[in-house]
């Protein structure tokens, strides 16, 4: 997807530049710590705009969150909204990531978020996706017992390619729908732009939870 370009891009990142954790593989195993917090740790890969992160941080004070985008022309959003409030259980890795085990220790996280992740559409792409089944297991990796991974999406190849994805891996399925906010589990959910969006255009979204 092209994005448009952001004015005085540079500067307004430097200005938020608290926001961002510049060396993250030196925290690995000690993200409660870098943050002072001894509640839980969540992660979202890909965390666009940053409104899910930040609205869920907001609501619980007590757990840690760290968002993860490449892109500075999107994360710059997400850095001016923990700026707002100076909120303190935020924060950001503006990195590509290849491997998720080379920031997070075994057994270190609680929760991870993909939320509308980029969908590699070609067949040839398939080891790209955030839902390939090799990157789900590393994920379990890094998440503690009764850790979850949660997805979300309004694809629905990626959402089809994910579903047998787990089920050749033979993973367990904590919670599915087809049209999550027309179900009993949209009460709880926080959303994304993207997610208001498209659902004001009446489309469904996708969502699954596994482990957890």
């Amino acid at each position: 997807m092209r994005h448009k370009k952001v004015k005085n891009l540079a500067e307004r990142i430097e200005a938020n530049r608290r926001f961002i954790v510049d060396d993250p593989r030196a925290y690995k195993g000690k993200w409660r710590e870098f943050f002072g917090i001894e509640g839980p740790l969540y992660i979202e890969l890909g965390c666009g705009k940053g409104k899910f992160i930040t609205s869920h941080a907001l609501d619980n004070p007590d757990a840690c969150f760290i968002g993860i985008e490449g892109l500075g022309a999107v994360l710059i959003r997400g850095l001016e909204k923990a700026a707002e409030t100076e909120i303190p259980n935020v924060r950001y890795i503006m990195e590509y990531v290849v491997d998720i085990r080379d920031f997070f220790e075994d057994d270190e996280v609680d929760g991870v978020y993909l939320n509308f992740s980029d969908p590699w559409p070609k067949a040839r792409h398939a080891k790209r996706r955030f839902t390939f089944g090799d990157t789900l297991l590393k994920y379990r990796q890094i998440l503690k017992d009764g850790g979850f991974v949660a997805f979300k999406t309004d694809n629905e190849e990626l959402f089809e390619f994910t579903l047998e994805e787990i089920e050749r891996l033979g993973l367990p399925i904590n919670e599915m729908s087809r049209d999550l906010h027309n179900s009993d589990l949209a009460a709880r959910e926080y959303t994304t732009e993207y997610e208001d969006k498209f659902r004001g255009y009446g489309k469904n979204i996708n969502y699954v939870k596994i482990w957890g």
